[in-house]
């Protein structure tokens, strides 16, 4: 009965090292910067590796041109792209961690 208490405990330590690992690449993920873009650059938007918009620019000749329907469009491929460059990063990195394991709530 010791063995499998001893293999919990192995478990429960291999556990917690993943935590500690999930935890530091999620701190790491949030300084990375990826950058979307819409129009051939004239929209940029930066978001961080886990997805949270840090910025916005807009080049002032799309700014001006008075065309609102072409300026959202820009934006939200502009903004499509950088979150799904944060998503493949995000699941990279942590799929490092987990060795690949599809771990549900993860990512």
């Amino acid at each position: 009965m010791s063995g499998s208490f001893g293999d919990m405990g192995n478990l429960l330590k291999q556990a917690q090292e993943m935590q500690r690992k999930m935890d530091k690449v999620r701190a790491e993920l949030k300084t990375e910067v990826l950058v979307g873009s819409g129009g051939g650059g004239v929209v940029r938007v930066e978001v961080n590796g886990d997805g949270e918009v840090q910025s916005v620019d807009i080049d002032e000749s799309v700014a001006s041109s008075g065309d609102r329907a072409m300026l959202e469009d820009l934006v939200l491929a502009a903004m499509r792209d950088a979150l799904s460059q944060a998503s493949q990063l995000r699941e990279k990195r942590l799929g490092a961690v987990t060795g690949g394991l599809n771990l549900p709530g993860l990512f």
